[in-house]
């Protein structure tokens, strides 16, 4: 009986061992990184490196590798994908729906990842020896986010080493027409962009309260409310896309939203038209800057002018430029946590955040836990309708932080603390201290800036 017990542990063992064997000579499935053509050695090294050992569990074109078919194998297989496409997709990394570099969320989290040594994952090494990470790969992409970020990404006019990192200082200034950006101030404080004259573009987004209304829904015309926390008008210009939702491409498109929305402005740029023809003074300033006259297009051009220039920097800004003192020891011990904890790798770039869509409930289910699911909790998939999109929601802004309460896009969290303790719950899945909760809020606040 022990003889045939000793028997079976010893195939079970061979079985096990025949995988993992077998893996060193056969090949993944290539994934459409493969496919890249580049001039650009670095860039061809970094993607031998993904397409070998990285991107089989980030890809939403799956492909089961061999071992795949067994039903255990394949279990663990789909669940490894489920769980790497929660972070990251490569694919759509690497081609993107409107053609440009590869964003700074995705070499933020490579960075991360690389730098902490979690990938690839365990299970997955136990299953393909020869996917370990060398000493050599992890130089290899790390000189490649470094380029990638200096190229197409950093802020100009900055040391090499400052410019290396996925948080930037915010640019001292823009360069906007003077006259447009002039117009565009007296058009975003006018309440006769609304049906009833009774709502303004600050009155949503009030440049005294951080850029927000600081309510947890705006009311709109006639009472109305709406039922998504307003975000902050500072910086914006800075962000990929615009509204939780990204579903416009930019400021321009943002501004027409609003007149439009019958819970916000209620109107339309006729009726807009009409009112402000027969303010002659005003009229004859807006055909100095736009000869054509009143158009939706002219419009939202002057209004977007004017939402590049309110840029607000910060102590951090001179922090991250060099200058240790302009934040204090517990701002600096918050700033280490934040990037401990993996918050940089979507808070990124020169407004923290406002580069993607990222799952809201990454390690727990917040919307299990909040209950009472409406649309506007789906996100991203409000526009594409692709099921990879749902509760996907555009990563907020950070600047300004303290002034733009409450939090979150239902506007649930009314204190940062109360933010904090929501996103290392279901965004990092830790349980922080006291003192480290105070330590992030400490540097969150250091992020209040000058305000236009």
């Amino acid at each position: 009986m022990r003889n045939r017990l000793v028997i079976v542990i010893i195939l079970a063992c061979i079985a096990g061992m025949a995988f993992p064997v077998a893996n060193l000579f056969i090949p993944l499935p290539a994934s459409r990184l493969a496919s890249i053509k580049t001039d650009n050695p670095l860039l061809a090294d970094a993607l031998d490196i993904l397409e070998k050992k990285c991107v089989h569990c980030h890809t939403s074109e799956v492909q089961l590798p061999w071992y795949g078919k067994f039903p255990i194998a394949g279990r663990l297989i789909e669940h490894d994908i489920l769980v790497g496409m929660k972070h990251a997709d490569y694919i759509r990394d690497f081609f993107p729906e409107a053609p440009g570099p590869i964003s700074e969320v995705a070499l933020s989290k490579l960075e991360y990842v690389i730098e902490q040594g979690s990938m690839p994952p365990p299970p997955y090494l136990l299953m393909h020896w020869n996917h370990f990470l060398t000493t050599s790969d992890r130089d290899t992409l790390l000189r490649w986010v470094y380029s990638e970020r200096i190229t197409h990404h950093a802020t100009p006019g900055n040391p090499p080493e400052v410019m290396r990192r996925g948080i930037q200082p915010l640019p001292e200034s823009t360069n906007e027409d003077p006259a447009k950006v002039a117009l565009g101030d007296k058009l975003f404080h006018d309440v006769r962009l609304s049906k009833d004259n009774t709502i303004s573009c600050a009155s949503c987004h009030d440049l005294a309260k951080g850029g927000t209304d600081q309510l947890q829904f705006s009311v709109g015309v006639g009472g109305a409310v709406g039922d998504i926390n307003a975000p902050t008008v500072f910086n914006s210009g800075f962000q990929f896309m615009q509204f939780w939702d990204g579903r416009a491409a930019d400021l321009e498109e943002q501004a027409d939203g609003p007149v439009n929305n019958p819970i916000e402005m209620a109107s339309n740029w006729d009726e807009v038209t009409e009112k402000l023809r027969e303010d002659e003074a005003f009229t004859e300033s807006f055909l100095e800057v736009y000869p054509d006259g009143y158009t939706m297009e002219n419009f939202v051009d002057a209004i977007a002018a004017f939402e590049r220039t309110l840029i607000t920097p910060s102590p951090f800004d001179d922090f991250l430029k060099g200058d240790v003192s302009a934040l204090d020891t517990q701002q600096q011990e918050g700033y280490r946590l934040f990037n401990d904890f993996g918050c940089a790798t979507c808070h990124t770039g020169v407004v923290l955040g406002g580069k993607s869509f990222e799952l809201m409930g990454l390690r727990a289910d917040y919307f299990g836990a909040r209950g009472n699911i409406i649309e506007a909790d789906y996100g991203r998939f409000n526009v594409t309708e692709n099921e990879y999109d749902r509760y996907r929601l555009k990563t907020p802004t950070l600047r300004n932080i303290a002034l733009t309460f409450p939090y979150l896009h239902d506007g649930t969290a009314e204190t940062l603390d109360k933010a904090v303790e929501v996103m290392m719950t279901y965004q990092v899945g830790k349980k922080i201290t006291l003192e480290q909760t105070e330590a992030l809020v400490a540097f969150l606040e250091s992020l209040t800036g000058d305000l236009p």
